[in-house]
């Protein structure tokens, strides 16, 4: 791989983490909207979650234009449509402006998603796509790292409003950067094979200081008839189902973690920029674990190591159900729960990439994530109906941590290819 290529990675690294703040954003300033506007939990729990009802129609609907038009054009559409969202969102001064506001920057969130997942694994060798896909997903946690230390220090001057005016402008400032850094996928455009493709291949090779291709690849008549239908057909419908259901039963497990620790530790006692630090390490714990999951996953195999991790996620989030007065102890138990969350999610980035071929690279993965959002969608939902009915905290984290246990059994019946399938 030529700098080229490792600096369009970084660039997918920036976009997701990117993705991650903006992502996290809401849960940052959920403490100062539940304050100003007298939220009640159950009206909150729908406030964390509208822009993953956005992200659910975005991954799902916008994979498959990725498959269709690039993913680069796919991508900066996405960002003009996450920096109004963002921008949207600060000048928000009630619940349905806001929810609107957050769906839209979350229809362009999912679509990013299963856009950048594609990018990376595309611009990437074949020997250096795992390694590749992995520092994208790094990119979330590393996002929320940073964005956590930024937003301490909006809040401790400020309101929640400018949490999301600098999500706004950070959003908007990578819309050149991708223009100029990140060009379009030499295996969309082959397979695409439009007016022009041999020609923009052959600049994107040049770019990359490889050799020009003296012509596209034959197509077969196999090749010919391929559609982004066809994660539905038989040969893929069984993987698409189960990698799909796995993912959607551990991000329950996974956004119930993000969603709710800043607005639950603000109910220990705690103020809301020490809440915010506590998120922070969450951030911190999945970054850390990532990159653990990623040098292990070269020696071990990658569906036992996210079996492992799933495993392990499930076990964490009942531990933070324990509670605690100790704020050290508390950033502790999130950190360690940020490892072992944020390492299944990697896992399943790189099985996208093995289960789904070129041709629907997006498309799956764009559906996987998008009906995956579905319990993103639902864990804030479902944990602020709980925690209002008066069930303790407990109780509450033991009951969303069956989502990353649910996964694990998904993940046992699935089977993998020991490479990505091209």
């Amino acid at each position: 791989m030529s700098a080229g290529q490792w600096l369009a990675v970084l660039v997918t690294v920036g976009l997701n983490a990117l993705d991650g703040f903006d992502v996290l954003s809401i849960s940052f300033a959920s403490p100062g909207i539940a304050k100003d506007w007298g939220l009640n939990q159950a009206t909150l729990g729908w406030v964390l979650s509208m822009e993953l009802v956005g992200m659910a129609l975005g991954s799902v609907l916008l994979g498959g234009v990725a498959d269709k038009i690039g993913r680069r054009p796919t991508i900066l559409g996405c960002l003009f449509a996450m920096s109004v969202g963002m921008f949207g969102a600060s000048h928000a001064h009630g619940v349905s402006t806001l929810l609107m506001w957050r769906l839209l920057t979350g229809l362009g969130i999912g679509g990013m998603l299963a856009s950048i997942n594609a990018a990376a694994a595309e611009l990437s060798s074949q020997r250096w796509r795992s390694l590749a896909v992995s520092l994208m997903v790094i990119g979330y946690p590393v996002g929320g790292v940073i964005g956590g230390t930024i937003v301490q220090k909006l809040l401790a001057g400020g309101t929640w409003h400018a949490v999301f005016v600098f999500g706004g402008w950070v959003t908007a400032a990578f819309i050149p950067i991708v223009w100029l850094l990140l060009p379009e996928s030499v295996a969309f455009l082959d397979r695409q094979r439009k007016p022009g493709a041999l020609d923009a291949i052959n600049r994107i090779l040049t770019r990359f200081g490889h050799e020009s291709m003296a012509a596209l690849t034959p197509e077969t008549a196999a090749s010919a008839q391929r559609s982004v239908m066809d994660i539905f057909k038989p040969g893929l419908i069984v993987s698409t189902l189960l990698i799909t259901l796995g993912y959607f039963t551990h991000v329950v497990s996974f956004y119930f973690i993000i969603k709710w620790v800043p607005k639950l530790v603000v109910d220990m006692g705690f103020a809301p920029k020490a809440a915010a630090g506590v998120l922070t390490w969450a951030n911190v714990g999945g970054a850390a674990g990532v990159v653990l999951f990623g040098l292990i996953a070269t020696r071990v195999g990658l569906k036992a190591l996210t079996l492992v991790a799933l495993l392990g996620s499930s076990a964490m989030v009942i531990w933070f159900g324990r509670g605690s007065h100790d704020l050290a102890s508390l950033s502790s138990a999130v950190a360690i729960a940020g490892v072992f969350t944020n390492s299944a999610i990697g896992g399943y980035y790189l099985l996208f990439a093995r289960v789904f071929p070129t041709h629907v690279r997006a498309t799956g993965t764009g559906f996987a994530i998008g009906v995956g959002r579905g319990g993103a969608l639902l864990a804030p939902v479902i944990a602020g109906y709980l925690l209002q009915a008066g069930l303790g905290l407990q109780a509450v984290a033991t009951m969303m941590a069956m989502g990353s246990l649910s996964s694990a059994a998904a993940l046992l019946a699935l089977k993998v290819r020991a490479t990505d399938r091209d």
